[in-house]
């Protein structure tokens, strides 16, 4: 219970709000542990946005229940876009960072919450790449992710709602008690590269998406976080 209401005090407050990207493209939806800005033109989020802690984490098992998204007006992607694809239905919040009950994991298997990825890519250097954010997490404490593909690149698209496969994806990543903030942009593949070679400022993220991240931030706190490139380790 204890972790529960930790949960829902930082990430359901005004604040946590206030900290939400911009929409540009979509139309925002708040769930009970996380937010969307879902774009029927592609049929998934420009970006999700979510909070995880030290003392968030807790045993809720993965059950794989991938469905529509009942919060989507225009109806989200559906399961048979992804069969025969190729592609993985890659998880924008991931699975592994919602396990303090059984709704939160439940509601990360929205298929509003996927993109195709390259199995090679989810399976490998994105799952490396949130293993090591939720690894921070319990250094840094409250930490807020926003996560999503880029998606005015060329692209192609799978199954009858024509799904758009990104060529890249995104995360921006903000710790609010360390007041510092990290970025990447990997492209949708494999690799056996360090993390630390698809790291990028906040602000080169901006400039390829067109969302200003976390607003709800002083003005002169976000220029200076959003303009260095900080070393995590």
């Amino acid at each position: 219970m204890k972790k529960l209401f930790i949960l829902i005090l930082a990430y359901g407050s005004l604040t946590a709000q206030n900290l939400e990207p911009s929409t540009y493209l979509g139309d925002v939806v708040r769930h009970e542990y996380y937010s969307i800005s879902y774009v029927e033109e592609y049929e998934q989020a420009e970006w999700t946005f979510h909070m995880i802690c030290k003392d968030c984490f807790g045993a809720a098992e993965r059950k794989n229940n991938f469905r529509k998204d009942p919060s989507i007006k225009t109806i989200s992607a559906l399961l048979t876009d992804y069969k025969g694809s190729g592609y993985d239905r890659g998880h924008l919040v991931p699975a592994g960072d919602m396990t303090m009950n059984e709704l939160a994991m439940s509601e990360s298997f929205y298929m509003s919450n996927m993109s195709p990825q390259s199995p090679s890519f989810n399976r490998g250097i994105w799952r490396k790449l949130e293993s090591q954010i939720r690894d921070w997490s319990y250094t840094y404490d409250t930490t807020y992710v926003v996560t999503g593909p880029i998606l005015n690149f060329g692209f192609s698209t799978i199954g009858s709602n024509k799904v758009a496969v990104p060529q890249f994806y995104y995360k921006v990543v903000y710790f609010k008690n360390r007041q510092k903030m990290v970025a990447y942009i990997l492209p949708n593949e494999g690799s056996k590269s360090n993390l630390s070679n698809f790291q990028v400022t906040v602000d080169e993220v901006e400039q390829k998406t067109m969302i200003d991240f976390f607003p709800g931030l002083d003005d002169a706190l976000e220029t200076r976080l959003e303009s260095n490139l900080i070393i995590l380790k």
